[in-house]
């Protein structure tokens, strides 16, 4: 049996990944999916990894899995806990002392998004977050997901360079959704080579995945929990 520490992206609250949640703990795992601090302009990244840090007190067996913004996070939290796995799966991949600030230029995901929206028509970082993030969410859930938006990251967190000097000793895996509409597919691909030179696995999903595709998250979940289990 894993623990998977599921850690929720920009404005949202570990509700994101009840349904994961539940095919996880189907399956026989534990899961820790906590909201981190918001509306509090005054905490940092290091502050965001000692929240979840203090919720997986006592757990073994770890998987720290970031989505989106979570990816400044869980490497922090997957060091500290010397964790058997790291996931992000449409996760910001940081560099060493980049702030989230400085990454969208640095990456260049901004021209990036351009480039996909002149293709697509501008379904590509749309205004309408039915349009641009939860496009492939039944509109009910994603309507709820909306209702939770919060205050989070801080204006701290996003102007903080990030504090590890290299990317964590953890083996570590990449989940592309290749219908995102806010981090585009191709850019992500280049990014995760540069930065962790791996492949990624693909999954044809928008951006919210863990809202669309659950029971396809579980299963990539549980195939990185069993591969490194199986190396420990």
């Amino acid at each position: 049996m894993s623990t998977f520490v599921l850690i929720h992206g920009g404005g949202d609250v570990g509700w994101y990944w009840h349904l994961v949640e539940a095919e996880l703990r189907a399956r026989g795992h534990d899961v820790v999916a906590p909201d981190l601090p918001a509306d509090d302009d005054g905490k940092t990244l290091v502050d965001y990894a000692d929240a979840v840090i203090e919720a997986v007190a006592g757990k073994r067996d770890l998987v720290v899995v970031g989505h989106s913004f979570g990816g400044f996070t869980a490497p922090l939290v997957a060091d500290r806990l010397s964790a058997d796995a790291l996931v992000l799966i449409a996760g910001m991949i940081p560099s060493p002392g980049e702030s989230p600030d400085e990454w969208w230029s640095n990456t260049g995901c901004g021209a990036a998004v351009k480039e996909q929206a002149e293709r697509d028509g501008g379904l590509t970082g749309n205004p309408d977050p039915f349009v641009s993030f939860y496009q492939d969410v039944p509109r009910k859930l994603a309507e709820e997901a909306l209702s939770k938006e919060r205050a989070h990251p801080s204006r701290a967190a996003m102007a903080a360079p990030w504090p590890l000097d290299a990317w964590p000793d953890v083996p570590t895996r990449f989940v592309l959704c290749t219908e995102d509409r806010t981090f585009p597919p191709d850019f992500v691909r280049r990014l995760v080579e540069e930065r962790l030179g791996i492949v990624p696995d693909e999954i044809a999903a928008g951006h919210c995945v863990a809202l669309s595709q659950p029971e396809a998250v579980a299963d990539l979940l549980t195939g990185y929990a069993d591969t490194e289990g199986a190396r420990s």
